[in-house]
């Protein structure tokens, strides 16, 4: 992996990384174009017991997700959906920082909307990790860092996009290296 330091944050919107949890993100990304949003695409990936709207067989209502940030298992409904956030392993506005601000729109989407960069986690503990890289935040549950640190490593690969020195060091650091 390359390293530099972060650029500025100038300029940088959400919005620039397309609709969020889009359905028709255009690089060939898995679940686009299947008639679902990412982020239901994500709970039906990673939860348990998951139950869709009548009729549907891509909104979840509810499901059990067993958070890998905290360990902790997340009786999940849609009337509290803040409970469970999709997590940006690498946080678009860290992307932003590290090169794609010159990116394409469609590429953005893409980074967006990758089940590569998502994971279903836990609200708060999502909150909490903000736009940091690993060297600023680490999951709770130290049993994950290793799997954490390697995919933030496989997204920064996939992407072609830099990771600060502080954040390599550390995410070599959980994995023994």
């Amino acid at each position: 992996m390359a390293t530099k330091g972060r650029g500025p944050k100038t300029g940088y919107e959400r919005d620039k990384f397309g609709y969020a949890w889009t359905d028709s993100a255009p690089g060939g990304i898995p679940f686009s174009h299947n008639g679902c949003d990412s982020r239901n695409d994500l709970l039906k990936r990673d939860g348990e017991k998951v139950r869709f709207r009548t009729g549907s067989d891509c909104v979840v209502t509810s499901m059990t997700l067993h958070d890998p940030y905290t360990g902790k298992t997340i009786e999940w409904t849609k009337s509290h959906a803040a409970t469970v956030q999709i997590d940006h392993v690498m946080p678009l506005s860290y992307d932003w920082q590290m090169g794609a601000s010159r990116w394409t729109k469609d590429k953005r989407e893409d980074i967006a909307n990758d089940p590569l960069n998502l994971i279903p986690v836990d609200g708060p503990t999502n909150g909490a990790k903000g736009d940091s890289g690993p060297a600023a935040w680490l999951p709770p549950n130290t049993q994950i860092r290793c799997a954490y640190s390697v995919r933030f490593a496989q997204v920064s690969l996939k992407y072609d996009l830099p990771v600060t020195a502080a954040d390599k060091q550390m995410m070599l650091r959980q994995c023994g290296g």
